[in-house]
């Protein structure tokens, strides 16, 4: 068989895209596979380039740490890994499936089914309980009422906060806030975990129990943890971190 042709006219976007393009064996052992993810703001007149060529994998199952300095990109990039924004060029791949061509309905069903997200804020309803705030995740995925109830007492032990299961975030401190939050990015079962800056409104031990705690019962139901941080106090938990600077991944260890 003669080998592809590639006409010299096609502009090089497009002739990238060919040259990037994974096997789908490859792109199946992935939870997260990213391949020249670029990104660009326009405001009036004026364009900033914030994502330059993003090549990225995160394989199954493991603890991944996402590193930069402010405006470095890497809330942008979860944004989009999370398919909260289209890039401008590249196409992600989530457990195989190539999001950036689903429509908005498929995309929503999908991030619903197989994505747990932790905020650094939290993100709790101040109206609910700690369990109710577990259950209402539960329910929007079709969990029946008393089932919810349930599971979200289950994970809330799991979490360490089984006994505050009636009572709301007010009355909660930040470090049991976010392992509300846990629980409930965890409600269901997701297959992959984002979170963005989870520490960032935690003191440095209950920082590091947050996120070891994360670690630890993701492992258990095999996740795939994604969590973005400038916080260096984590490195220790992750099975790999990378690193951005300027809108480029500059490396990725393990």
């Amino acid at each position: 068989m003669s080998p592809i042709q590639i006409d010299p006219n096609v502009s090089t976007t497009i002739r990238n895209q060919v040259a990037f393009t994974p096997n789908s064996t490859h792109i199946a052992t992935k939870a997260i596979l990213a391949k020249g993810i670029a990104m660009t703001f326009e405001s009036g007149k004026e364009s900033y380039q914030v994502l330059k060529g993003v090549d990225w994998e995160v394989p199954k199952g493991s603890i991944q740490l996402l590193m930069g300095p402010s405006g470095s990109g890497k809330t942008t990039l979860l944004s989009i890994l999370a398919g909260l924004l289209t890039p401008t060029e590249g196409s992600v791949y989530l457990l195989g499936q190539e999001i950036t061509r689903m429509s908005r309905p498929q995309l929503a069903k999908f991030r619903l089914q197989n994505i747990g997200f932790i905020f650094q804020s939290f993100n709790l309803f101040p109206a609910l309980t700690a369990s109710e705030n577990v259950e209402v995740v539960l329910n929007i995925k079709g969990i029946n009422r008393h089932l919810a109830k349930h599971q979200a007492q289950v994970l809330l032990e799991q979490v360490g906060l089984g006994d505050k299961a009636n009572q709301k975030p007010s009355e909660l401190s930040g470090g049991q806030k976010q392992r509300v939050a846990i629980a409930r990015a965890l409600a269901g079962n997701p297959p992959i975990i984002m979170a963005d800056e989870p520490t960032a409104a935690l003191d440095s031990h209950s920082g590091h129990a947050a996120i070891n705690l994360l670690r630890k019962l993701a492992k258990e139901q095999g996740s795939t943890v994604l969590i973005v941080t400038h916080d260096p106090r984590v490195i220790d938990v992750a099975d790999r971190v990378a690193y951005i600077e300027d809108g480029v991944l500059k490396q990725n260890s393990q």
